[in-house]
This record gives C-alpha cells, sequence and structure tokens, in this order.
C-alpha cells in the first residue's frame, strides 16, 4: 500500500494525475497549509497563478483536500498549484452578514454529528447537521457523548426523539470517561476512509480524538456548569491518522450551523414530512385549510409532529431564501467583471489610437 493510498487516495474515484506531485491537505491556518504525502510534512502556500485564477472563496484549499504541489524537500515548504476535484464537501454560510460559503471539510466518507447528552441537545440543530451531511456527498452518523451523565431513560428518550429526524441515520451513544460505546464508533471509522467529527462547542470532540488517538493532541475544557454550553478549545481544523489507519478531521465548534445549500438532500432528510405531502390531495395544497390534506391528518393522529412539519417549512424558506441571496451576488460578479473588461478594453483602444 503506497503512502498516499494509508491517506485516503482513491484511484478509483479521482482522475489520474501525477501522483509524484500529489499531498494532503492536513491543517488549515489562515492562509498557510500543512499539507503531507504520508512521508514528510510541508507548509505550504498556494501559488500566485492560482491565487489571481480564483473567482471563489471555495475553490481555495480546505481540510482533507488533495493537492498539486511542487515541493521544496530542505526547506520543508511546497507551493500548492491546484486543488484535486472533491468527492465531497461540507459547506456552511460563513458567520456574518456576507454571503458566502465556508467550507469546513473535503473528501470525507463519513460525518461524525457529535452531541452531548445535557441540557445541550438539540433536535433541531442535530437535523441541520443530517441535512448539511447528506449535502455534503459524505455519510452521517449520529454520536452521542456523555452517556455516563444520563440516565437510561433519558438516553432511549433521546435516540427516540432523534430517530423521527434523522431517519435510517446510525446512532452511537459513548462515555468518553468509561470507554463505554468507544467499539460501535470504531465500526465507523475504518482504515483509509476520512470522518470528520462536527458540532457544537463542547460537546466533546477534542476529547473524543485524544481517546482514539491514545495521546493528548488537543486541548480539552470542562463545559460551563450554569447552562452545559462548551468553551472553544480547537482553534483549527486538522487531520490524524490513528493507528488503525482510519484519518480522522477535528474541527472548531460552530455555535450555529446557517445552511448553503441542501436542495439535493431536502428530500432525503425530511422523506416522512415529503410521503404525506404526496399523499395530499390537492398538487398546490398548502397544508392548511385544503380538504384532503394529508399532513394535517397526519400532525391530527400523531404520525408527525407539528415540531418536526414546522422545521420543514422554515428551512425550506431558509434555503430559498439563501438561494436568492447568492444568485444575486453571482448577477452583480457578473456585472461587475464585465465592467472591468470594458474598462480593460476602452484603455487598450484609446492606448492603440495614439
Amino acid at each position: 500500500m503506497s503512502n498516499l493510498e494509508k491517506l485516503g487516495w482513491d484511484e478509483h474515484f479521482f482522475p489520474a494525475i501525477d501522483t509524484d506531485k500529489l499531498a494532503r491537505v492536513a491543517a488549515v491556518q489562515r492562509n498557510q497549509y500543512r499539507i503531507t504525502d504520508g512521508e514528510n510534512d510541508y507548509i505550504a502556500h498556494v501559488s500566485g497563478r492560482f491565487l489571481n485564477g480564483t473567482t471563489s472563496i471555495l475553490e481555495f484549499p480546505t481540510i482533507g483536500d488533495w493537492v498539486r504541489v511542487d515541493k521544496l524537500m530542505e526547506e520543508g515548504k511546497a507551493v500548492i498549484h491546484q486543488v484535486v476535484p472533491r468527492k465531497s464537501q461540507f459547506i456552511r454560510q460563513a458567520a456574518g452578514e456576507k454571503t458566502e460559503g465556508q467550507l469546513v471539510a473535503a473528501n470525507v466518507d463519513t460525518i461524525l454529528i457529535v452531541n452531548s447528552l445535557n441540557e445541550d441537545l438539540n433536535i433541531r440543530r442535530m437535523e441541520r447537521y443530517v441535512l448539511a451531511a447528506y449535502e455534503s456527498g459524505a455519510t452521517p452518523i449520529i454520536v452521542l457523548t456523555k452517556k455516563d451523565e444520563c440516565t437510561e431513560a433519558v438516553l432511549a428518550d433521546a435516540i427516540s426523539e432523534i430517530e423521527e429526524i434523522a431517519i435510517g441515520v446510525p446512532i452511537v451513544a459513548l462515555s468518553s470517561l468509561t470507554g463505554e460505546g468507544l467499539n460501535d464508533l470504531l465500526e465507523y471509522v475504518v482504515p483509509k476512509r476520512t470522518a470528520a467529527l462536527l458540532g457544537s462547542t463542547g460537546v466533546g470532540k477534542s476529547t473524543l480524538v485524544n481517546i482514539l488517538l491514545g495521546e493528548e493532541v488537543q486541548t480539552t475544557k470542562a463545559i460551563r456548569s450554569q447552562d452545559s454550553k462548551g468553551r472553544h478549545t480547537t482553534t483549527h481544523r486538522e487531520l490524524f491518522q490513528l493507528q488503525s489507519g482510519a484519518l480522522l478531521i477535528d474541527t472548531p465548534g460552530m455555535r450555529e450551523l446557517q445552511l448553503w445549500e441542501g436542495d439535493h438532500s431536502f428530500n432525503t432528510t425530511f422523506q416522512d414530512v415529503e410521503s404525506f405531502v404526496e399523499a395530499c390531495y390537492f398538487t398546490d395544497c398548502r397544508h392548511d385549510t385544503e380538504p384532503g390534506c394529508r399532513v394535517k391528518a397526519a400532525i391530527a393522529s400523531g404520525e408527525l409532529s407539528e415540531q418536526r412539519f414546522q422545521s420543514y417549512l422554515k428551512l425550506q424558506r431558509e434555503l430559498a431564501y439563501e438561494k436568492r441571496k447568492q444568485d444575486q451576488k453571482a448577477q452583480l460578479e457578473e456585472k461587475n467583471k464585465w465592467k472591468q473588461i470594458s474598462k480593460t478594453m476602452k484603455k487598450r483602444y484609446k492606448y492603440h489610437k495614439r
């Protein structure tokens, strides 16, 4: 097995390119990257041509990316010339008012959606992660930490609630303190495959990384006792290789997950709601006062919860709003591009008239 294969390289998926110049992004800190070819690590930056040729921040390298590079072995540095097309990418709307996507991780096979079994357990937030995970092209797994801090009854109720919003998604409950459930998790963290830990601050991602690696590589902090909220410990994204050969990406906690896209996976995430919507008597049913509304009947009978349906509507509106913002931004960028081209052409015309 080659060094690249150990890092997750799959020649059956990726296009055939010169593997001698390949490396994988193992850490991202501001505009600097740490990359590895499985034998040596390098500090890398993108080339000037790459920088000038990009039109979107989503085209820049992110954690998990495969990149074509020139290596300066004696200096331990490298120059990134190309990002190999991704087989999966987890994107969220960047924090703030600006309409901009933020790449969280790329080329991930499994997304471990980590939540803690305490007062911070949030079903609606988990729903968002499942949708975003499906949209990324990876397989979602729900991981519930701090099992030792709750009763069997509380755990059973939590799993029951999660099963309603994450249909068919495996759920693993574990305790980093006692080790219970860790073997169940390892069934989904396998050699030559990449798993990414995603979730809110303080759910135990860094602790989990330390346990799986068998050493203290990530700083951990206790959660706030008054509200079970966590505090930031991981400050950057990093790729680790376990002794088993599995690849694991740790990411900083996200206090909120604003969706960037989700059209392709909305039906998968909300297949239960969609089945009722499709069974309505009228194809344009608004699920309000129309006769023959299967959705209203399902809510009345308890087959579908009102909260689940309202979340379905809310996320639909949010995605539609985000799509409109992205379209407006694209139109503005296109307009500005042609404005700049026109200015350049006028300058050249005046110059040649002299």
